[in-house]
This record gives structure tokens, sequence and C-alpha cells, in this order.
């Protein structure tokens, strides 16, 4: 009985990470050293990424119903989970750097937004900047035609002015 609850817990815990996530990523961390996971875990949870392994059944058992139901195929050999709370792409985004870096660490698929994605897709995904970047972008792009158009604005008043003055 003791083990059913103690199962019971971890199922819990993944299924309360999994009601607040806006994305989950699985990789596959096998071959890994004790260091390379170290730096790994410290940049995911600078980023805001909880980062954990847990066992595939337990997993299955708390995605089951949810938007992340469909990595349950994927639920096969040593699975690390990386759950995003606030920036949906943060944690393709941050193991991506890893998953170059590290020839041991690979991506299964992940569900982003609701949206499943396989191991080729969230490769892509990951490439993608985060929101603060992408407005800061958009707003950089919207800059410069919004002061060339207000210096226009300003040389018109001054030659309106200018010829209010002459007559």
């Amino acid at each position: 009985m003791a083990k059913i609850e103690a199962k019971s817990k971890i199922v819990d815990e993944i299924r309360s990470k999994v009601e607040k996530a806006t994305a989950m990523v699985l990789v596959d961390s096998r071959g890994l050293t004790v260091a390379e996971d170290t730096a790994l875990r410290k940049k995911l949870r600078e980023a805001g990424v909880d980062f954990k392994i847990y066992k595939n059944t337990m997993i299955n058992f708390a995605i089951k119903d949810t938007q992340f139901e469909a990595l349950a195929k994927h639920l096969e050999g040593p699975t690390a989970v990386a759950f995003s709370y606030e920036d949906a792409t943060a944690a393709g985004r941050e193991l991506d750097a890893f998953v170059d870096k590290y020839e041991n660490l690979s991506f299964k698929a992940g569900v982003i937004d609701g949206n499943y994605y396989d191991e080729n897709t969230i490769k892509v995904m990951a490439k993608i900047p985060s929101r603060e970047v992408l407005l800061s972008r958009l707003l950089g792009s919207w800059k410069s035609p919004v002061a060339s158009f207000a210096r226009v604005v300003k040389e018109i008043a001054k030659a309106q002015s200018g010829e209010a003055a002459a007559e």
C-alpha cells in the first residue's frame, strides 16, 4: 500500500506541474555527465523552467486527458521533462542550446500552447525568440518610420508657421 501512495504523490506532483504549464518538452538525457546535467539544470532554472526525470508510467498517468496527452507515444526509454510556465518557448529554446552542445541530449517531442510538435519541429520552435525579444523587434521596426513621420510633420509645421509670419 505504501508503494501506491508514494506513486500517487509523484503523479499528483507531475499533474500539478502539467496544470500550470504552457509547454512541456520531453528529452532523452541518457549519457550526460554530472557536470553537464548540473549546467543544464542551472540554466533551465534561471529561465524559469522546471526540469526533472520521472518514470514514464507516472508521466503517462499525469498527462492523461490533458493538452499534453499526445506526448504519451514518446514515453519510452529514459525521459526527462521540461515544463515552461511563463514563456512557452523557454524550455525548447534553453534545451536547444544544450542539444547542440551535448550529443547525449536529444529532443523527443513537445507540446507548446496546446500544439503537439515532433522532434524535428520542436527544434524549429526552439529557435523562436522570446515574446519580449519579438516585441522589441516589432517596436524597433516601427520606430524609424514613426520618427521619420514626426520629422516631416515638424517641418510642415515650421513651413506653415513661416508662411503665416510672412503674410
